[in-house]
């Protein structure tokens, strides 16, 4: 119940009415529909409203809040989706939008975005073409797949394939593979969205073969391994192999009438197509899985593959034409810019050297800390010719990058970064302004009262010059 303070406060609020007849508003009514500028009043009301319930004491003068509804106005005509730099350290950051394109990547979606494009049109016989067509072939080339389909992400990927192989049949999963990674996404619930009925076998931490055999059923139709993207158990554990559930699927399969055999299914996660044990880092790829005998696996496009955002599909051709048959298939389906974005992508796979370098994800989990260090020297050099020694204290420092993205969370990738400890000002006010107050942020990392630039995922000078300048623009304000 507001206190009677409160209720005086609300009644002294102008009226929707009063404020349009504002002259401010009034302008803005003659640039803007009526309907958006009348929206835009309602909410700075209702946003003085609820202050007052809060307990705060916000301006409710008609001035105030018709200044409000103008600041509303401008914001409209800055884009909400932007650019950012990211000196954080994360490579793969879901929050910024995962990987970053590899160049060849952006000029083909530039291209199929500015015209018209062959994305059902096959020019060789000129007629109906498949956009499956513009990547399915590299990706079986790159893995060793019989067949290939891609979808809008992998959680698609994952929801389609039990969708189409296990509604309303079983699928047999390890309890220690029941995972929830970022955005709430998690394996029972899309199992169940499925329709298909979830059996859980093993323990948390230890889960054996046996388990699987004695939860073995006429309705069993599929036995599911799941990535644990983004965690790792350690210590007393156990797990069953790819290649031991395939050894399963065959002995059952056996007994079995071909319409109702059994599928190993793994969902693969971050989705590497490329070996990097050699960088010290190990996951899984693709190719790998397919090898030890699952018939499908799904995958990310765009976490270590570095990619645009899709789940990939790959496996046996016979259940990928059942998918592509599916009514999921045109639900999930890629546009025109993602696969000229995909194919551009594996292409560059084609010679993992290539790939390595130009593909930006690749080449910042596989760079060691010293080819990081000039570019991080770099940064430190344009803060100190851009900023008075009476602002900052610099400090080139070793530290750790992440994989990000749910990607190798067990992974320290050695980096060197710039340590920005303040003179002026403070750490927190200044990440404020890099991020808040600027129409190109700057995302760095924050620690012990200090800003911390990580070199490896800052992308050129360009960026470099961008990070001086906002550094600078920050103590010029405070002057």
């Amino acid at each position: 119940m507001p206190t009677t303070t409160q209720q005086d406060a609300l009644r002294s609020l102008p009226q929707v009415e009063e404020l349009l007849r504002h002259e401010a508003v009034q302008a803005l009514i003659n640039v803007l529909p009526r309907e958006l500028v009348v929206d835009m009043v309602r909410d700075s009301i209702d946003a003085v409203r609820h202050s007052i319930l809060d307990g705060g004491e916000p301006d409710s003068s008609a001035d105030s809040l018709a200044i409000d509804v103008l600041r509303r106005a401008l914001l409209l005509e800055k884009p909400s989706l932007k650019r950012v730099i990211n000196a954080s350290g994360v490579i793969i950051h879901t929050n910024l939008g995962r990987s970053v394109l590899a160049e060849p990547a952006v000029a083909a979606v530039t291209q199929v975005a500015r015209g018209y494009s062959t994305l059902e049109y096959d020019c060789s016989t000129m007629a109906r073409g498949s956009r499956h067509d513009h990547y399915e072939r590299m990706i079986c080339t790159l893995t060793g797949a019989e067949a290939a389909l891609a979808v809008n992400n992998n959680a698609a990927a994952v929801m389609m394939v039990l969708s189409e192989f296990a509604a309303g049949h079983e699928a047999i999963i390890s309890r220690g593979e029941l995972v929830e990674i970022g955005g709430s996404f998690r394996v029972p619930d899309i199992m169940a969205l499925s329709n298909a009925k979830m059996v859980e076998v093993g323990t948390t931490n230890k889960t054996h073969l046996f388990d699987y055999e004695n939860m073995l059923s006429e309705q069993t139709a599929m036995l599911l391994k799941v990535h644990p993207s983004n965690f790792r158990m350690t210590g007393f554990t156990e797990s069953v192999s790819l290649k031991d559930l395939r050894r399963l699927a065959d002995e059952v399969n056996g007994k079995r009438e071909p319409s109702n055999k059994v599928l190993v299914y793994e969902d693969l996660g971050s989705g590497a197509l490329t070996d990097i044990a050699s960088d010290g880092m190990h996951e899984k790829t693709v190719r790998e899985a397919l090898a030890e005998g699952a018939d499908l696996v799904s995958f990310s496009c765009d976490k270590l593959l570095g990619g645009p955002q899709a789940g990939i599909i790959v496996g046996n051709s016979y259940f990928i034409d059942r998918l592509k048959k599916s009514p999921y298939a045109r639900v999930l389906r890629l546009d025109k810019m993602s696969i000229a974005a995909l194919e551009a992508t594996l292409r560059l796979y084609l010679d993992d050297a290539q790939a390595r370098k130009f593909i930006p994800t690749v080449r910042m989990l596989t760079e060691k800390a010293e080819e990081v260090l000039p570019r991080t020297q770099a940064i430190m050099d344009a803060l100190k010719s851009a900023l008075d020694e009476g602002d900052v204290e610099l400090e080139l420092e070793k530290d750790t990058s992440r994989a990000g993205g749910g990607a190798l969370p067990m992974c320290d990738i050695p980096t060197y970064v710039v340590r920005v400890a303040f003179k002026r000002g403070t750490a927190q006010s200044c990440e404020r302004y890099l991020v808040s107050e600027r129409d190109l942020p700057v995302i760095a990392r924050i620690s012990s009262e200090c800003i911390r630039l990580d070199g490896r995922t800052v992308l050129d000078e360009d960026e470099i010059e961008e990070i001086a300048k906002a550094f600078k623009e920050y103590f010029d304000r405070l002057d």
